[in-house]
Order: structure tokens, then sequence, then C-alpha cells
């Protein structure tokens, strides 16, 4: 039985365990705010209400189709309609389910029209049960009963239009996998009363002639428990209309009485079982850890083959049933079925989850066990299951034989009362957080100010005080916990965020505001990637990664982003520009995970804006395009780039002549910048061009301390600015931002700016030379200067370059 992941039931399946008059709104307003979110209600009602139930008064032969006829429907308004129907069964006399035209059809998700086929007009449709979304017939439509009134809404007298609600269950819930869990948290929040009728146990007359055996050998157990009950003399057959209407509501599909019945207590009482045919189990059952090879013919009709990590129950012939996953075909039951083997175990949770997940199954069973069923229902399960067979396909019970034994634990937790203003802001008296503790099923007993709390066995998720403060608030309401402001100081309150959240927000905001495209990429890539970029090291390989290709963390954002890259322009969009902001990581201790921020621009995707113009001319990226980027990054994160330097060169994912590291002296690297190398692209079967940028954004310096919070006053010069430019020859080698620094160092007061606008090498300049021309800015701030005072600076900076470059003015 393959489930959706979800928890599914109707309105009225919840009122058998709920007596409530609360509307169908109420019910789903509360489950939310008690912490059951509820993903989506289907009003079938609504949906179904344009079907009626229709008598067919004659069906002829289509005039120019031998295989349609033409209806004339009586939906009882006096008035037949003409219908053209292709359906084989479709006849004069029987009754069936008539859409008018404009009704929307479920099961093909169309609105149907009036139509003209093959020459004559058709003004609704007899529906078969696909179109009906009950059934996945499609060969014929719906015959109803002869007693079904005419001209009455088929949905109501069907009783199918009852409300389906769907809830997303949080992991830590596995008692709300059933109905009645659900039922119990609504009646703690007084929505109603719980009903739950004792369960009484099922007397064996005969001794179970099957034995069961757990063997595990040396290895850890992966089943605590097994019960096991034959009932002989069962008739098995199609289950009561009542059921299958149950498990068709949700999307199950109705099989015989005896899987139906399982089907049912999953859902209903979170307590999966399976049933085997008796007489196709050959001697004892045992379970047993797979032996590695070993193959099951599943239900699902797919052959899975196994291996010793794997929990089976097995007999003389080898496996019949993936142990809490999936039963096998040998074994199951149909309609020849006379004596039934009922099983109801327990289930180690990580083997579950870790099989289901190897062999790609997920199933109703899985999903319930692999989260934890209640221990203490293992046997009252049973005889539940023994009780519904008994009554819909009737038979003799077996006396039941239990391997193992029942994990129940005694969980009793002190809890003061104290904790729930200290922990949630919410005073509770006494006998308010006994009531609601009481209600959800918990023994409480104790002093006013402090409660002993005896945990259920349906409740693993509940350890401690934390846990059961959580319970009454959840119950009592989050909306009855007081609003409580912020205290006002004087010298105002603290930032909220840390320097590393706001480091990432300005940084996005940064690199947003130059053109770029946030992407979000897996954590995780392939080993080879991971090699590439300087991880791929065995402590950052996932022990079960979920697809070969995502086996090891990342290590850079470079490679996601590549990718991201690549498949935009492999669908018709080359130029693109993409940043990510995100954990990397260097190896598996916490101080080796940092957050870095990274982009990537491609083809044409310039910073100034990409593709193709007539106006401009198509330049493809390149280096500096890429660099302004990252520099926008370190300025964003309160880093002066005047102050940061620029070395040649990079990691060996980069360009090695077409790359900067961007840095605060040799011992403080931010990050890379530059195209990528062509090794690189071929290895990543990625085409250029392609330029990329990292930084490290929990390397760069904490801020200093400020003695206040306040801006600082507006500080505008009044005297006019002055540039000079000036020329310097100097050898190859030297770099341009070592003439800025020196050129800077002359009069770091009075010079406010510096830029490289021209580099020249041939002609005119001897061979080993180049000439850089830089563009300084002077700024006066106590007076205008003088030409005698401006002449000193530039004098003072000639020097400067001259003496710490060996440049000289050219002529």
């Amino acid at each position: 039985m393959v489930g959706s992941n979800q928890m599914k039931f109707t309105l009225s399946w919840l009122k058998d365990h709920l007596d409530t008059d609360a509307s169908l709104a109420a019910i789903v307003d509360k489950l939310t705010m008690i912490g059951l979110e509820v993903e989506e209600v289907e009003d079938k009602g609504k949906l179904l209400a344009p079907f009626v139930i229709a008598h067919v008064v004659s069906a002829e032969q289509h005039p120019n189709a031998d295989r349609l006829r033409v209806c004339l429907v009586d939906t009882g308004t006096g008035k037949p309609i003409q219908v053209v129907c292709g359906a084989p069964n479709a006849r004069a006399g029987m009754k069936g389910v008539f859409a008018p035209a404009g009704t929307y059809i479920p099961g093909k998700k169309v609105t149907l029209g009036v139509g003209t086929i093959r020459g004559v007009e058709s003004h609704g449709m007899l529906c078969s049960g696909d179109e009906l979304g009950i059934s996945d017939d499609h060969d014929g439509i719906v015959e109803l009963a002869a007693d079904a009134p005419v001209g009455t809404p088929w949905a109501a007298w069907a009783k199918l239009d009852d409300a389906v609600i769907d809830i997303n269950l949080t992991p830590n819930r596995p008692d709300c996998t059933g109905v009645l869990g659900i039922a119990r948290d609504l009646a703690a929040a007084d929505v109603g009363t719980l009903i739950n009728k004792p369960i009484p146990p099922v007397k064996g007359t005969f001794p179970c002639p099957v034995a069961v055996r757990l063997d595990f050998g040396d290895t850890p157990s992966l089943c605590p428990a097994f019960g096991l009950r034959l009932v002989r003399g069962v008739k098995n057959g199609p289950s009561p209309e009542w059921l299958q209407q149950r498990l068709a509501a949700i999307g199950l599909r109705p099989i015989n009485a005896l899987v139906d019945i399982t089907n049912f207590l999953t859902y209903d009482r979170a307590r999966p079982l399976h049933v085997f045919d008796a007489a196709k189990v050959k001697g004892d059952l045992v379970v047993r850890r797979a032996r590695a090879g070993e193959t099951l013919l599943a239900l699902d009709g797919k052959t899975y083959t196994l291996d010793d990590t794997m929990c089976v129950i097995a007999d003389q012939q080898g496996v019949e049933s993936l142990a809490g996953i999936m039963g096998g075909e040998a074994s199951g039951c149909d309609e020849s079925t006379t004596d039934v083997l009922i099983e109801s175990a327990l289930w180690d949770e990580i083997a579950i989850a870790r099989t289901g997940r190897k062999l790609g199954i997920v199933s109703d069973a899985r999903y319930r066990f692999e989260r934890g069923v209640d221990p203490a229902f293992m046997l009252p399960g049973l005889d539940l299951a023994t009780h519904l067979v008994m009554e819909l396909c009737g038979g003799t019970p077996s006396e039941v034989v239990v391997a193992g034994e029942p994990p129940i634990r005694d969980k009793v937790i002190d809890f003061p009362l104290e904790a729930l203003p200290r922990l949630a802001g919410l005073d509770v008296s006494f006998a308010e957080a006994k009531r609601v503790l009481g209600r959800l099923g918990f023994f409480v007993a104790g002093q006013p100010k402090t409660l002993k709390v005896a945990v259920p066995s349906w409740r693993p998720d509940v350890d401690g005080v934390a846990d059961l403060v959580e319970e009454v608030v959840r119950i009592v309401g989050v909306d009855r916990v007081p609003l409580t402001p912020f205290p006002r100081e004087d010298r105002g309150r603290r930032p909220v965020l840390t320097t590393i959240q706001g480091r990432t927000r300005r940084a996005k905001r940064a690199l947003a505001a130059r053109g770029l495209t946030e992407a979000v990429t897996w954590s995780f890539i392939s080993k080879a990637e991971a090699e590439l970029f300087g991880g791929g090291q065995p402590a950052l390989a996932l022990a079960n990664p979920i697809a070969a290709e995502l086996s090891d963390m990342r290590p850079s954002l470079l490679p996601g982003l590549i990718a991201a890259a690549q498949r935009n322009a492999d669908r018709g969009f080359p130029d693109v520009a993409l940043f990510e902001v995100g954990q990397v990581f260097a190896g598996d201790r916490p101080e080796d995970q940092h957050i870095a921020a990274s982009g990537v621009r491609r083809g044409l995707a310039r910073a100034g804006g990409g593709g193709r113009h007539w106006r401009s001319g198509a330049a493809p990226v390149d280096a500096f395009d890429i660099e302004g980027d990252a520099l926008a990054v370190l300025a964003a994160c309160g880093i002066a780039t005047s102050a940061v330097q620029v070395v040649p060169g990079g990691p060996s994912w980069l360009h090695p002549g077409r790359s900067g590291t961007l840095q605060l002296g040799p011992k403080l690297v931010f990050g890379h910048f530059g195209e990528l190398h062509p090794r690189v692209l071929a290895a990543l079967d990625v085409s250029g061009p392609l330029v990329a940028f990292e930084i490290v954004l929990d390397r760069i310096p904490e801020p200093k301390a400020k003695a206040t919070r306040a801006k600082p006053p507006l500080d505008l010069p009044a005297f006019q600015p002055l540039t000079r430019d000036f020329a310097f020859l100097v050898d190859h080698g030297v770099k341009a931002a070592e003439i800025v620094r020196a050129a800077q160092s002359a009069d770091r007061k009075l010079i406010s700016g510096i830029t490289v606008f021209d580099v020249y090498e041939g002609k005119g300049i001897e061979p080993g030379k180049k000439s850089v021309a830089i563009a300084v800015t002077l700024q006066p701030r106590e007076k205008t200067l003088t030409d005698e005072e401006i002449d000193a600076v530039v004098g003072k900076v000639v020097g400067e370059v001259g003496r710490r470059t060996g440049g000289v003015l050219r002529a």
C-alpha cells in the first residue's frame, strides 16, 4: 500500500472518534492552531454537487458511429436530455450518474460543454468511475441500484459528499498518523468529546499452528516484538460499502475485506498490520535480517533485491514480507483465502527508514513505523483487527503467539508550573494545566506548584519539562500568550542580528543591486566536482546520499552556480548572472563551516547591462566585471576597498593569468575572482565565457566598536577639490596598486582619491618598461591651496612613487 506522506481523513471519520457540533471551518482552524497544520480541505459536497442520479429512458444506435449510442436521459425534471455515450454498458432502463453541460469533471480536470459528436448534439454525459474520480474504471459508465432515486444528488445518496481534510504532519507526532490521535488533540482543545471505546480481548479457541521466532544472531535486533494469530474459516470478498467509501475518500483503492481492514486500521489507529494467506505460508515464520542477494516480489508488482541491513519475515520457502514496509505477492490474501494469519509487530525505526530509502518504497506502513508506533497498542491492535475480520469475514480465532516483548517504558516528568511563565510567558492555573494534560492522555498527579506527569506510550516526542510546556501552550492557544513590549532604554536596544547575519543580508542586497539574480543550490555535489574546488575529503562524504551526484558536502558555492548558469544557457538564456550566499564546508568540525558569497557571470552579462544592442558593442564578461561584484560585497560588509590588496592569481579552479586574490595582507585572505580555468570548464562540461568570485564573509574582521550608534555628523568640505594627472615610467613587473599606495602615502589627509586611468606599452616606451597614468584628487579642508602648496604635494607624490617603485615622471 503506497501512501502520500500526509495524513488524510474525512469529517465523518473524525466524528467516529469525536462527539462535536463544530463546523468544518472551526475544526480546520483549530487543527492548525494546535500544531496539526491543515494542508488542504477538499469539500467533495461542493465539487460533486452538479452530478445527479439519472434514468436512461432509451439508448439508440448512433446514425454515424458503430460504437456510440444516442441516449435520452431522465434527470427528474420531466424533460429528457439527449446524451451521446460511447460506454458499452449504456442501455435503456439502467440508472447512472449524469453531469449536465457546464459541470467540472474531476477525473478529467475539464469543464463539460455542449458538444456535437458525429453530427448529433450531446447536452451532458453519463460518467464512469474514472471520470468521477472514485475509481480507475473507465471501461463503462457507473451503474446504480434500481431503487436509486432519480434526480437526487448522487454524492449525497452515495455518501461521498464528505469533506476530506489533509494534514501535513511534523515527524514528531506519530500518534496523529491515526484519526483517533487527531480526535484526542481536538477534544483536549475543547472542540468536542473524545470517543475511545475499549477493545475487548479476543479469546482464542485453539493454539496458533504457526510459530514465530526472532533470529538476529549476534547482530542488533531489528524487531522488538512480533504478535501473530490465525483466523480459520474466513470468507474473503469485497468489503462493505462503508469501508470502501472510507478508503476511496482518502485516495486508497479498496482491494478485499482482509486487506481493507489493515488499511483502515493504519489510518484509524496508526497501527499498520499485515495479513498472510495461511495456506501459502510454509512452516513457521522467522523474523531475521535478509541475506545479501535475496529477492522479494512485493505487492506493488516490483521485485526488490535485499541486503543484510533489511529486516524480513520468512518461512521455509524464503522471504514472505519486507518487515514494516510491504508484504510479498506470494503470500497475499485474495478471494480464495480461507485461513488468514494476522501480524502485529514493532520494528526498529532507523532500519525501516534506511530500507525504505534504499529501495525507494514509500508506503503508509513505512510512514508510521519510521516515526514510531505505540508499543502498548501492538496486541490491542491485533485484537481490534481480529474483531473486524470476524465481523466482516467470519472465522474462528486462535490464541496469539508473541515473540519478543513490547518495549513499554514508564516515563514520569516533574513539571513545575512556574516553567510556563518562564518558558512561554503564559500563566496557566493548576486545574487547567491538569485538565489539558489529562485530556491528552497524560496521567497527572501532584501538588498545585509541581505536577508529576506520566507520559503515555503513544507520545515518544515528550521527554522533558519544555515539551510539557509546549503541549499546554498549543492546546490553550498561542493567542493567550500576552503581548510584551521591548523594554525601552536610554541608549537604545542592541542590534538583533549578529554580525554574520547582517553581512549576509547586505551582501545579497549589494549583488542584487548589481544585476545578479539570487539562486539557491544544493549543499551537496558530486565527489568529482568537490575535488575540483578543493574538497572531496572522506570526512565530507555523505554516509547515505540521496543521489550519486549529491555525494559530498560542497567546499564552494560555485559548482552549483556554474551548473545553474549552464542549464540556463542550454535553454536559450546564455547571458546570465547569478549569486548565492550560503554555507560551505572545509571539514566536518563546526569551525570548518563558513558563510560565503559567490557569483558567476556568463556570456554578455556584464555589470553595465547584458546582451547585444546596436547602441553599444557586445563584449563578453571578463575578470574586471566579476572583480567589481566581489569588491561590492566587501564594501557592503564595511571594508574600505581602497585598503584591499588585489594580488594576481588564485586557486587552481581559476585561470592563472586572469584571476586575482583579495586580501588584507598575506594572512587575511577574503576570497578570489577571475575567469574559470579551461580545465575546470571541460571537467564540468560547461561552455564559457564564464567568470566567478567567492568571498568568505566570516573571514572579514569584526568592525571596531563605536562609542555611539549615532551616525557621525555630515562633513561636506567647503572648498573645491582639484585633480592632477601623473604618468610614471616603471618596470614592467611593477603593479599599478603599488603606485597607487605610494602616491596615497604622500599626504593621507589631503589626498582624497586616486584612480588609474591609463596603462601603455609600445612605441616610445623602451622595452621592459610601461607607462601608468594616475589621477590624484586633492581635497582641501581648511583653506584654498596656493600654487606653492599644490606643487609641494605634487613633489611628494613624485618622490614617494620614485622611492617605493622606482618610477619616474614620463616626459
